[in-house]
C-alpha cells in the first residue's frame, strides 16, 4: 500500500418504517404499526454505534444522513436524543451536513421547525411526481398539492437547502408529463433535484406485476428534454441522477461517490470503512427491525474485506458516476494501489471512447456515462 490515506467519514442512520410500502421500493422498509418503538430503536442505534467506534480512528463526521423508510415519522425528541448521543461519541465537523429524508404526507410544520433546531440542515423530500394519476400508479399516499405544501413548509421551518426526489419513465408518462413534473419542482425553489428513471427491482410488487412503462425511444427523449430544462434553469448535473444549484451538491452522497468512508447503523444499514493499514471492509446490519431490536441477536449480519484485485472496480464504480469523475491521484489515496495498475484497462476503455484520455483525471465520456456498466467491465478483477 503506497499512498493510502484514511478518507473522510460520514454516518448513515436507517429508520426502517413507512406508512405504507410502495410497490416499486426495494429498500429495507416496513409498514409501521399504530405506534413506533422510538425509544427502543434510538437505544439500539446508539448501542450499534458503540460497537463500530473502533472504525472512527480519530476522524470527525463530515455528514449524517437519516434514510429509510421514512425518518420523518420519528419525533424531533427521538431524533434529538439520537443526534446528541452520536455527537457524544464522534465529533462533528464545524460545517457538518445533516440530511433527513421526508415524505410530503408526514409533514408537520411545527415538527420541522423542531428538526431544524436540532441542527438538521438539509431535507430530501420524496415527491416522485406532482400528478395524481402518476402518484396513484406509484402507490404514493400524498397528492400534488401536499408535495407543493411540503416545500413551502420546509422553507418556513428554516430549511434553505433541500432536495426534491422525482422519478421519470413512469407508467403511461409522456414527455409533457415528465416536463410538467420538473417545471413544478423547479418552481418550488429546491437547491437540489434527484431525477431518476423508475426501474423494476427484484422482490418488489412491480417486479412480479410490472406496469406498462414507456418505450426506450420515449425514455431517451424524456431524458434529453429533462436534462436540457434542468441545465437551462441552473441545475447542473454532477452525477448520473443528481442536479444542483452552484455549491449545493449533496456532500454526503459526494462522499459515497468519492469512495469515502461511512458508518452504517440501523436495521439493514451498510457501511464502507477503512483501517490505517489500508484494509477496506464492507459490512451490513441485520435487516428485520424485530431482530435488530432483539438484545439476544447481533447488530452486524456480516462483513467482507475487499481484496486488492477488487479495489479498482469498487473505486471506479463510484467515482465514474460523477460527471467530472475524480482526480487520478485520488485512486492511490483511497485504495493504496499504484495508478499504473489501471493502465491497460484505461487504454482499452479510452479506445472504446468510454473513458476520457486525461492523465490527470478518471472521468467517463458522455457515452461512458450512458453505458457505465460497459465501461466498468474493463476494470473487473
Amino acid at each position: 500500500m503506497r499512498d493510502f490515506q484514511l478518507p473522510p467519514l460520514a454516518l448513515y442512520l436507517h429508520i426502517p418504517w413507512c406508512v405504507r410500502k410502495c410497490p416499486y421500493c426495494d429498500f429495507n422498509s416496513h409498514a409501521a404499526g399504530p405506534s413506533l418503538p422510538e425509544e427502543e430503536y434510538v437505544d439500539a442505534l446508539l448501542a450499534d454505534l458503540d460497537q463500530d467506534l473502533g472504525h472512527v480512528h480519530g476522524r470527525e463526521l463530515t455528514s449524517i444522513f437519516f434514510g429509510g423508510g421514512t425518518p420523518s415519522l420519528f419525533s424531533a425528541k427521538a431524533l434529538g436524543r439520537l443526534l446528541q448521543g452520536v455527537q457524544q461519541r464522534v465529533p462533528f465537523a464545524s460545517d457538518i451536513e445533516i440530511t433527513l429524508e421526508a415524505n410530503p404526507g408526514t409533514f408537520e410544520q411545527a415538527k420541522f421547525r423542531d428538526y431544524r433546531s436540532l441542527g438538521i440542515n438539509r431535507l430530501s423530500i420524496g415527491v416522485q411526481s406532482f400528478q395524481e394519476a402518476k402518484l396513484k400508479a406509484l402507490g404514493r399516499i400524498h397528492n400534488g398539492d401536499e408535495a407543493i405544501r411540503a416545500a413551502d413548509m420546509a422553507r418556513a421551518a428554516g430549511f434553505d437547502n433541500f432536495n426534491l426526489d422525482l422519478m421519470h419513465g413512469l407508467p403511461e408518462q409522456s414527455i409533457e408529463d415528465a416536463l410538467y413534473d420538473l417545471r413544478t419542482a423547479i418552481a418550488q425553489g429546491p437547491t437540489h433535484l434527484s431525477w431518476y428513471q423508475l426501474t423494476m427491482e427484484p422482490n418488489t410488487v412491480f417486479w412480479s406485476q410490472p406496469p406498462q412503462l414507456p418505450e426506450d425511444d420515449l425514455l431517451w427523449d424524456i431524458q434529453e428534454a429533462g436534462q436540457a430544462l434542468l441545465a437551462a434553469e441552473g441545475y447542473a448535473q454532477y452525477e448520473v441522477s443528481a442536479y444542483a444549484q452552484a455549491g449545493r451538491q449533496a456532500r454526503h452522497n459526494l462522499n459515497y461517490w468519492s469512495f469515502g468512508d461511512f458508518l452504517g447503523i440501523g436495521a439493514g444499514a451498510h457501511a464502507k470503512l477503512s483501517a490505517p493499514d489500508g484494509r477496506i471492509v464492507r459490512s451490513w446490519k441485520t435487516r428485520l427491525p424485530k431482530d435488530y431490536l432483539d438484545p439476544a441477536k447481533a447488530f452486524q449480519a456480516g462483513e467482507r474485506v475487499l481484496d486488492a484485485e477488487e479495489l479498482p472496480f469498487e473505486f471506479l464504480m463510484n467515482v465514474l458516476r460523477l460527471t467530472e469523475g475524480a482526480p487520478a491521484a485520488l485512486f492511490e489515496q483511497r485504495t493504496g494501489l499504484p495508478l499504473a495498475s489501471l493502465e491497460q484497462a484505461r487504454r482499452e476503455a479510452e479506445a472504446r471512447q468510454l473513458l476520457q484520455s486525461d492523465p490527470q483525471r478518471l472521468v467517463a465520456t458522455p457515452e461512458g456515462q450512458l453505458f457505465l456498466n460497459d465501461l466498468l467491465q474493463h476494470f473487473l478483477p
